[in-house]
């Protein structure tokens, strides 16, 4: 049947869809005319497809200040997208991004993000789609997405925080994006859909970016969606979307909200970028489970002929998303996974992997104020010493900011061989694209109590491995001593690392007996035992035997326990992904039964 649409009596205020200068086309405005909006039954590709070389070209327009009623206003130029774009390198880091907007949703109640490739109905191509079942966005909240600036998410715990990372990164991945949401807020079901196109941007050689929208609501009384803004701009908004989104007619685009059920938001971005070998950035089909980058991974290398620390993790999450997605978050709740390419991705906790762990506390100060304090675990790579990798794994609010971030560098490095660690630092603050940190003093100070951490660690540990220890753990001076007893209580509270580092310890299971030191430097006179002295070392001797074994049994069930509970959180892992599947079957299902019961109009 053929949807009608209807307009609502509230008429939206559609010349601006935010504050910040973006808008919709007007008429009166634009520097081009009615014909050259024609639809076109395929979507014209960018005048550039490689991302660096995109923002250079000519529109071959003047630019003039411009007034409204008197007064002078600026527009952001379509320029802009390509150039605020650029603060990505990695492709990664653009996806990583957008991922965060659905993962700050689990407060909203969010349960799944999927990352997929699909095909442009138009052309064929590869886009990359992005889908969440998090709260969704009305059309307020759409046009803010779309806008420049804005953000609402006053939450401390919000990875998102500066409202500019959905331009950044969908502009980074491909040249358009285009964003269907439906949302539940005050009592009103909505759904919205936005286009921000390079393409038409350029080709239509506007001076601002223009920004096509579509609001409906559902009305529950004719069971039927509606149109909430007026005739002539709905119909305006409709030609730009068709002609330039990838979708041909009205049905194919509003079809795109049955997936998302009653609430959520979908994301897909086409015209993706090319290299500069003239290949798509992003490789679907070495792995069809996996997203990579192309040309990352080692070409002309087989897996066969790769080293161990080829294959590891430090250096496969550069090229493939599903290793990269593993680390990206310090903790995620049960009830959500992230789906990519159909499979759901497997957390991984890169503490697990580290032998002879430690767990060191470091309070950093700045003008004699403590700013916070972190835990970082450190140790040795299970793999060590055959893999030649090491550095910190560094989070902000739960999110991975620098993977083995490298604070050895140069003739030093082979003190930091296998050792790495991984902590949230708080109290600094991430650049915009979340792929480093602001490089303020407080940010100096950790990086150098990290490097000498690792150098610790490593002279301390290195025999562990199979290196020529060069020191033996310290022992403690009789004033060091002394102070402890005084104060054991108060330094565990106030520990400051940077004044004075601390000792690391020796964790249970390395099996080493240390010499006291006091026995070195004073061994006992050599003295004739009584036979009641011999007596009492034979007791001793076997209660010691006794208390060895049963230290052993314990051992053994400390082993049977572990073994236990990993195999129950395999099952529960499992029962999860069931879950997980089941209750997308159940929106599927679900989206099938709504297009027998609702009329769209």
């Amino acid at each position: 049947m053929q949807p009608e649409y209807q307009a609502s009596s509230r008429r939206q205020d559609v010349e601006s869809i935010g504050h910040s200068g973006t808008t919709l086309l007007e008429k009166e405005h634009s520097p081009i005319d009615a014909s050259s909006l024609s639809m076109s039954p395929i979507c014209p590709a960018p005048l550039c497809r490689q991302f660096w070389k995109a923002g250079n070209y000519d529109s071959g327009l003047i630019y003039k200040s411009s007034s409204k009623n008197g007064t002078s206003f600026l527009r952001v130029h379509p320029k802009f997208l390509h150039s605020n774009a650029t603060s990505h390198k990695w492709a990664f880091g653009a996806i990583a991004e957008l991922l965060d907007n659905a993962v700050d949703e689990i407060q909203n109640g969010a349960t799944y993000a999927i990352i997929d490739k699909m095909l442009n109905p138009k052309d064929g191509t590869s886009a990359l789609l992005i889908q969440d079942d998090g709260g969704g966005m009305d059309q307020e909240a759409m046009r803010c997405c779309l806008s420049f600036g804005f953000s609402d998410k006053k939450s401390k715990s919000a990875i998102g925080q500066y409202g500019n990372g959905f331009k950044t990164s969908s502009m980074r991945l491909g040249a358009d994006v285009v964003v269907f949401s439906r949302c539940m807020k005050n009592r009103k079901l909505t759904q919205s859909v936005g286009l921000l196109s390079f393409t038409f941007l350029t080709r239509a050689g506007l001076d601002r970016i223009v920004v096509p929208m579509m609001e409906y609501e559902f009305m529950s009384a004719a069971s039927k969606w509606t149109s909430i803004c007026s005739e002539q701009h709905f119909v305006n908004n409709l030609s730009l979307l068709l002609q330039w989104s990838p979708f041909s007619t009205e049905e194919e685009l509003l079809k795109q909200f049955d997936s998302i059920g009653d609430h959520g938001t979908k994301i897909i971005i086409y015209n993706l970028w090319l290299n500069d070998e003239g290949e798509m950035e992003l490789d679907f089909y070495s792995d069809p489970k996996d997203i990579r980058i192309s040309c990352d991974a080692e070409s002309g290398k087989s897996c066969s002929r790769m080293s161990v620390s080829d294959l590891h993790l430090a250096n496969t999450l550069r090229y493939s998303l599903r290793a990269y997605l593993s680390i990206l978050y310090l903790r995620i709740p049960e009830n959500f996974c992230i789906w990519l390419c159909g499979q759901i991705v497997e957390y991984h906790n890169i503490a697990n992997d580290l032998k002879y762990r430690e767990f060191i506390l470091y309070k950093p100060q700045n003008g004699g104020c403590e700013e916070g304090s972190v835990i970082t675990s450190i140790g040795f790579l299970k793999e060590a010493p055959l893999v030649n990798i090491h550095g910190f794994n560094v989070y902000h609010r739960n999110r991975l900011i620098l993977p083995f971030w490298h604070v050895v560098v140069g003739i030093s490095v082979n003190r930091s061989r296998g050792v790495v660690g991984v902590l949230e630092a708080n109290f600094i603050k991430p650049t915009h694209n979340k792929q480093d940190f602001e490089k303020t003093p407080l940010f100096h100070k950790l990086e150098h109590r990290l490097k000498e951490m690792t150098w610790e660690y490593w002279d301390h540990h290195c025999g562990l491995i199979g290196y020529h220890a060069t020191k033996q753990l310290r022992a403690p001076s009789q004033d060091s001593l002394q102070s402890r007893k005084k104060h054991a209580t108060a330094k565990r509270k106030n520990c400051d690392h940077q004044i004075e580092p601390e000792i690391l310890k020796q964790k249970a299971g390395l099996s080493v007996n240390l010499p006291d030191p006091e026995s070195i430097q004073n061994p006992p006179a050599t003295t004739l035992t009584s036979p009641l002295e011999d007596q009492e070392m034979v007791l001793l001797l076997k209660e010691n035997r006794r208390l060895h074994a049963r230290c052993l049994e314990i051992e053994k069930k400390e082993e049977e326990f572990n073994a236990k509970i990993a195999l129950l959180r395999k099952e529960l892992k499992e029962e999860q992904r069931k879950y997980a599947r089941l209750l997308v079957q159940s929106a599927v299902l679900e989206n099938s039964k709504r297009e027998h019961t609702i009329i769209i109009v």
